[in-house]
C-alpha cells in the first residue's frame, strides 16, 4: 500500500511541477519550432544539432540529447520500442554486476569499486540532489557497470563528474521539472529513478566512447588538449601567455580538471547544461577541440584579473572561479568567442589549402562562417549576435582583406 501511495504522489508531483519559467518559454518562437522539429515522423538530425546549438528549451532537451547521442532512433514509431528495449538491457547487466560476490572479484574490479564508491560522494557535493543516498546509489551502479563492461579504460576518476548533467536533465525531464533544485527526491518513484539510471549510461557511454583517449593510460586526449590550449591562448591572448611563463605557471597544471572534467566543477549546473547542449551539436568536436575553445574564452574573460596575479594567486583563483551567479549572458558570450576562435583557426587552413590552389574563393568560407555565426547565436538577445559577428569580422579582417555586408546576413 506505501508503494502504491508513493507512485500517486509521484503522479500529482509531476503534473505540477512544471515552474512559471518553463510555462512561459512555451510560448517563445524557439520553442514553437523545437515543438515542430521533434513531433516530425523523423527528426532532421542535421536540423536539430543545428537548432541546439544555441540552446534547446528544457521541456525537449532530455528527448534532444538522447537523440543526437544516438541512444533514441530519430523516427518517432521506434523511439518507445527502442526506449524499453535499451533500459531492459541495462538493467540485466547492472543487476548482475551489483549481485557479484565481493570475494570472487579479482584485485582490479575490487580496486574499481572502492574508487568509483570513493568519488560518488565527492560528486557535486554543494548540490542537494547528489548528496542523496538514492541517486549516489545510481551513480554507483552505473559507473561500475560501465568499467566493467569496457575494461580497456575502466573506470577513471572524472567520469563520475560527466554523468551529473545528464542524470540532472533526464530527472528534471521525467519529473517534468524545469529545474532539478525543485525536486524532492521522496516523491521520485523508484522506477522513475531507475529510468533516469540506464538512460544516463546510455547516453555517457556515448559520450565516452567520443573521447575514449581521454581515460586511456596517459590520456593522450587530456594532453592534446592542453597544448592546443596554450597554442591558442599564445595566439588571441599574448600578454597573458607571457604573464604564465613569467611566473613560472604551465597551463596544464591548472587546467587538467577543466579537460578531464568538462568544466563541471567550474560552471554552476544550469551554465553547465547548456554549454552541453552546444558540445552535442557540435558533433565530434564539441567535447574536444570546441571545448578547448571555451576553456580559453574562460581565461580571457578573467584575463585582466589573471595578469596582476602572482603564481600563487593565479592558482587560487582558477581553481575557484567565480562563476557562481552566470547567467545565460555570460554562458552565450564565452561561446560566442568561443565559436569565433574555431572560425578563425579552420580559415587559417584554409588559407594553407588555398595558396596551393588560388581559384579557390576566400570569402565563401568567411561568409559561411558569418553565415553560420547568424544561425547559431541565440536568437533571444540581438546584441550578443551582433557582437559575435563583429568580432568574426574583426579577427579574420586583420588577415583578409575581404568586404561582406553584415545587414544581409542579419536580415536573412
Amino acid at each position: 500500500n506505501s508503494s502504491i501511495e508513493r507512485n500517486h504522489k509521484y503522479t500529482q508531483f509531476k503534473n505540477t511541477l512544471m515552474s512559471a519559467a518553463a510555462q512561459d518559454e512555451c510560448q517563445t518562437y524557439k520553442f514553437k519550432k523545437f515543438e515542430q522539429l521533434v513531433s516530425a515522423p523523423t527528426v532532421d538530425l542535421n536540423a536539430l544539432r543545428k537548432m541546439s546549438w544555441s540552446g534547446i528549451p528544457s521541456k525537449y532537451r532530455a528527448l534532444a540529447w538522447q537523440i543526437i547521442l544516438g541512444y533514441l532512433p530519430s523516427n518517432s514509431y521506434r523511439r518507445a520500442s527502442t526506449l524499453q528495449r535499451k533500459r531492459e538491457e541495462y538493467f540485466s547487466f547492472s543487476h548482475y554486476y551489483s549481485k557479484i560476490d565481493h570475494t570472487t572479484m579479482t584485485e582490479h574490479e575490487q580496486e574499481v569499486l572502492r574508487q568509483v564508491q570513493a568519488d560518488v560522494p565527492r560528486t557535486a557535493p554543494d548540490m542537494k540532489l547528489f548528496r542523496n543516498h538514492c541517486v549516489q546509489s545510481c551513480l554507483e551502479k552505473l559507473l561500475f557497470t560501465w568499467a566493467m563492461r569496457h575494461p580497456a579504460s575502466s573506470y577513471v576518476q572524472g567520469m563520475n563528474d560527466l554523468a551529473i548533467p545528464l542524470f540532472a536533465v533526464f530527472l528534471g525531464d521525467n519529473c517534468n521539472a524545469a529545474a532539478t533544485d525543485n525536486l524532492g527526491m521522496n516523491d521520485v518513484s523508484d522506477q522513475a529513478l531507475a529510468e533516469v539510471e540506464a538512460d544516463t549510461y546510455w547516453c555517457l557511454s556515448a559520450i565516452l566512447v567520443k573521447i575514449q583517449d581521454h581515460y586511456t593510460p596517459d590520456q593522450p586526449g587530456i594532453q592534446r588538449m592542453n597544448f592546443r590550449l596554450e597554442e591558442l591562448i599564445e595566439r588571441v591572448d599574448p600578454e597573458l601567455s607571457s604573464h604564465f611563463k613569467e611566473q613560472g605557471i604551465e597551463i596544464c597544471l591548472f587546467t587538467f580538471k577543466w579537460m578531464n572534467c568538462l568544466l563541471v566543477r567550474e560552471l554552476p549546473l544550469h551554465c553547465l547544461i547548456r554549454v552541453w547542449d552546444t558540445y552535442l551539436s557540435e558533433e565530434e568536436r564539441g567535447f574536444d577541440a570546441f571545448h578547448v575553445n571555451v576553456c580559453a574564452a574562460c581565461l580571457k574573460k578573467f584575463s585582466t584579473q589573471l595578469k596582476t596575479m602572482n603564481y600563487d594567486e593565479i592558482f587560487f583563483f582558477v581553481q575557484n572561479l567565480p562563476t557562481s551567479d552566470w547567467g545565460d549572458e555570460q554562458v552565450e558570450m564565452l561561446l560566442s568567442q568561443a565559436f569565433v576562435w574555431q572560425s578563425s583557426l579552420e580559415e587559417i587552413l584554409d588559407r594553407e589549402i588555398i595558396m596551393k590552389d588560388p581559384q579557390l574563393s576566400r570569402s565563401s568560407s568567411f561568409k559561411l562562417a558569418i553565415q553560420r555565426a547568424v544561425e547559431t547565436t541565440s536568437t533571444v538577445n540581438i546584441a550578443q549576435k551582433i557582437a559575435c559577428i563583429a568580432t568574426l569580422k574583426q579577427a579574420t579582417m586583420e588577415t583578409w582583406n575581404t568586404s561582406i555586408r553584415i545587414t544581409d546576413f542579419l536580415s536573412h
